[in-house]
């Protein structure tokens, strides 16, 4: 059996020795002090390891079932998410108006972590519901807000996205679903949906679909998408359930992970549905739901690597095979333990500082969204849009590597199901896939996010970067380490978007071509930066005698790791960049 145990202590040192969130003039940030945030995420904490955790290998082994049209969840399930319910952990960071504790989204980034590292399949159906409540809560009307929210935000209904159809995934533009006008005026849904995450369960009384549909009459294409709520339960005007809707499950996925969320088909057979913002804008009030939803699954992604981590390396402490080269470090036994070994230490180094980096990159995002929406900041709501796709995509990319490598520290023990370690890897494998694939992700990122406001967000993001090592260019104790080898990254990063921008103009398969290689050289960058602050925050932490030295000196080490390990990557992604558009599109379609 698998443990979990949540890292508060370095979630307290980014939000406030890094992100220095209270004094970072985002209303609402500097209402949380030290002792909040610690008392908010150890009460997460030990809710995930004592009751999500011990679940997550029952939902892996049971599964879903779906019985005469109802999705039965595994053991323990429904016991778990009234807990989480009764906590006010659904509705941390919604709005108070609607039963909401109004918390910045930092804070819910910190405690879905957790939870997500902690059992990821049942996460899973409380992050839907999020999702469909803040599109309700951004585009819908005060009529649907007052209707819906109280009852999702108390978790007694959830919600779900339906956009994917058997013929079309990311191509929304061929969605089938219809909806029809009805003299009432609402609408009458008929069409099928698949891959629905928690499309149908028995934990909730009701469930609010949000359904993407075509108007008939209305523009091809995505322009003629309309977004709809379709409840499972007619809501009456009291507030009660009334008579079932004419939507249901029609069957459910057999998956590769996360078993333990019920991954739905979805007939909807002349269900009724009500408008949600603008007829054939459906497409601007789904993207309020994907582009959170993106980062949510990256905080997935990494937040698999995380609980991967901390069993891999309690293994490699207790696990004893051969000696140290140097000399015994266990001569009162058989063999030392394997984490003495390079090898062994070489993987774990790369565990520990992907996954720091990350949580760190994460919630760097995470601010910058409270900073958009708190402060009406366009420059932080562009530049979390343009980080949105390196964030959904590296995060998970390495997330699931991360998994590998950790399995891989357990040897053939790794590969049973009693250690746990193949779970983890199966369950992080969707996030590289789900919520856009991390191919479409790069194709966003380079074919879109890089023109932001005719490119002048990227080059505010290589600005960000110059000016940091700049004004720490005096400090030695960063020079080296840190800073000389951010500045090598940047130059790649600004290196290949510069021969995208001489060369995807006259070919577009210039830019296409590199633009997976471009995505992780961004992400390098990204963590690079994450890493520079935290050294920088540690050395300010260790010369104020503040806090645990042993604490900082780990991770100033840990941060030279990776920048000296893992940061050179990008040189080779910009030279695979550069390398252009001809390596890969040599062959023709008969030739595979």
């Amino acid at each position: 059996m698998t443990t979990y145990t949540a890292p508060v202590d370095d979630m307290q040192f980014i939000l406030h020795d890094v992100l220095q969130i209270s004094t970072s003039g985002v209303p609402g940030l500097d209402e949380l002090d030290p002792d909040f945030t610690k008392a908010v995420l150890e009460e997460a904490g030990k809710l995930a390891s004592g009751v999500l955790h011990p679940l997550n290998k029952v939902g892996d082994e049971q599964g879903c079932k779906l019985e005469n049209g109802v999705v039965r969840t595994p053991e323990g399930f429904k016991a778990a998410y009234d807990k989480v319910c009764e906590g006010g952990w659904i509705g941390l960071d919604c709005d108070p108006e609607y039963g909401g504790q109004g918390m910045p989204n930092l804070l819910n980034s910190c405690v879905g972590e957790i939870f997500v590292a902690a059992n990821m399949a049942f996460n899973m159906y409380q992050g839907l519901s999020h999702g469909a409540y803040n599109a309700i809560h951004t585009h819908g009307t005060t009529e649907q807000k007052q209707t819906y929210l109280p009852k999702m935000v108390e978790g007694t209904w959830s919600g779900t996205m339906n956009l994917t159809e058997p013929q079309c995934g990311t191509d929304l533009g061929l969605i089938r679903t219809k909806a029809e006008p009805q003299d009432d005026g609402t609408y009458r849904i008929s069409g099928q949906k698949i891959w629905i995450s928690a499309g149908e369960h028995d934990m909730t009384d009701n469930i609010i679909h949000l359904v993407l549909a075509k108007i008939p009459g209305g523009p091809d294409g995505v322009k003629g998408i309309s977004l709809f709520i379709v409840p499972k339960f007619m809501v009456n005007e009291d507030g009660s359930l009334g008579e079932r809707n004419a939507v249901s499950c029609g069957g459910l996925e057999s998956k590769m992970g996360i078993h333990g969320n019920a991954t739905c088909v979805m007939n909807y057979d002349g269900a009724t549905g009500f408008l949600i913002g603008e007829m054939h804008k459906g497409m601007r009030a789904m993207f309020t739901m994907m582009n959170e939803a993106r980062l949510g699954v990256g905080v997935q992604g990494y937040s698999q690597g995380v609980v991967a981590y901390q069993n891999a390396l309690a293994f490699a402490k207790d696990r004893v095979q051969g000696r140290d080269v140097t000399g015994a470090k266990n001569p009162e036994g058989v063999a030392d333990p394997i984490i003495v070994h390079p090898d062994v230490r070489r993987n774990l180094m790369d565990q520990k500082a992907f996954t720091e980096g990350a949580r760190a990159f994460a919630l760097w995002g995470a601010q910058l969204l409270d900073r958009s929406h708190r402060s009406d900041d366009a420059e932080a709501e562009a530049l979390v849009s343009l980080l949105t796709p390196v964030i959904k995509g590296f995060l998970t990319d390495k997330g699931f590597e991360t998994t590998v490598l950790a399995q891989q520290t357990l040897g053939g023990s790794g590969f049973t199901t009693e250690w746990g370690l193949e779970q983890f890897v199966r369950d992080a494998r969707i996030t590289m896939i789900y919520e856009g694939t991390n191919g479409i992700q790069s194709l966003d990122l380079v074919g879109r996010k890089l023109g932001l406001n005719g490119g002048k967000t990227v080059m505010g993001f290589f600005e960000l970067i110059k000016t940091f090592i700049k004004e720490n260019e005096g400090d030695t104790a960063l020079k080296e380490g840190f800073l000389d080898p951010l500045k090598a990254a940047s130059k790649d990063l600004q290196g290949a978007a510069t021969y995208f921008m001489q060369n995807g103009m006259k070919n577009p398969n210039e830019a296409l071509a590199g633009s997976y290689d471009f995505m992780h050289l961004f992400g390098h960058v990204c963590l690079g930066y994450m890493w520079a602050q935290m050294a920088k925050a540690a050395h300010a932490a260790k010369a104020n005698g503040t806090g645990n030295a042993a604490f900082y000196d780990t991770k100033i080490a840990t941060g030279r790791y990776y920048m000296a390990r893992q940061l050179p990557a990008t040189g080779m992604h910009r030279a695979r960049i550069e390398s252009g558009a001809a390596p890969v599109m040599a062959l023709d379609v008969d030739q595979f």
